[in-house]
């Protein structure tokens, strides 16, 4: 997308989170452009698998899948994923967990860079990107979570040990003073576990609100080079605490 289209479906986005549904004529006078316009921003959207088309209207998927979670705030992701696209470089092999960030990043990596081999637990990354030539995917072996569309169970830790990477990029439900990143399911946080056995760094990427949240499983990744990649409206108190655990903090 251009810079235009872009800020025209950041728009739409935000007003379809508040609304959860809303009339292409309506969309169109907010945009100040013309309704056949909104429906081309609309098919885009939709190919990304952010929305649902129904007749005259746009229609936000469920937030209970990743495609609904995809479009809670869309732009703040977007800025995320760019900036985490900058350790990623023409012909590297990296991890990705499975997360709304780590699928736009995967998409962001698809389009801008070349021969780079992406591997995942993510059966939705990997179906997300799969008609890109620039990408080769491995996607981990496990029991399939219907509802994260991800891969968990004893067999993530089997498959990811036969690799070595630098980079390994994940999403976090949470955060504790206490004990670090968490997540609200136990095999999503043993698979990123698992998964990091095979990296050197791992990279969260996040929206600063996530921080509000304490969540119930930690991820337990302490004894590792971690950075986090989130948006300016993290409190100084949360820095400082994990700038103290050595912990790398980039804003958006």
């Amino acid at each position: 997308m251009n810079s235009k289209k872009e800020n025209r479906a950041a728009k739409i986005l935000e007003t379809l989170t508040k609304t959860q549904k809303e009339e292409v004529s309506v969309l169109a006078d907010m945009l100040k452009v013309s309704e056949v316009t909104v429906r081309k921003d609309l098919d885009a959207l939709e190919s990304k698998g952010l929305i649902q088309r129904v007749h005259g209207y746009a229609k936000l998927n469920s937030p209970d899948n990743i495609n609904g979670r995809l479009a809670f705030h869309y732009e703040v992701k977007k800025r995320i994923a760019s900036r985490a696209s900058k350790l990623v470089h023409d012909g590297d092999t990296i991890m990705i967990e499975s997360g709304s960030s780590c699928a736009i990043l995967a998409d962001l990596l698809s389009e801008t860079r070349k021969n780079i081999t992406i591997i995942t637990n993510s059966a939705f990354i990997a179906d997300y990107i799969k008609e890109s030539p620039n990408v080769q995917i491995i996607l981990l072996g496990g029991i399939y979570q219907k509802n994260t569309q991800c891969l968990v169970g004893p067999m993530i830790r089997d498959t990811a040990s036969g690799y070595s990477v630098h980079h390994f990029f994940i999403g976090t439900d949470g955060w504790s003073m206490r004990t670090g990143f968490t997540n609200k399911d136990q095999l999503r946080a043993q698979a990123v576990r698992d998964m990091a056995h095979s990296c050197e760094h791992v990279t969260v990427l996040t929206e600063s609100n996530k921080f509000d949240d304490i969540g119930t499983v930690p991820i337990n990744i302490k004894d590792l080079p971690i950075s986090v990649i989130t948006d300016c409206n993290l409190s100084a108190g949360i820095q400082n605490k994990m700038k103290s655990e050595g912990i790398e903090v980039i804003e958006v």
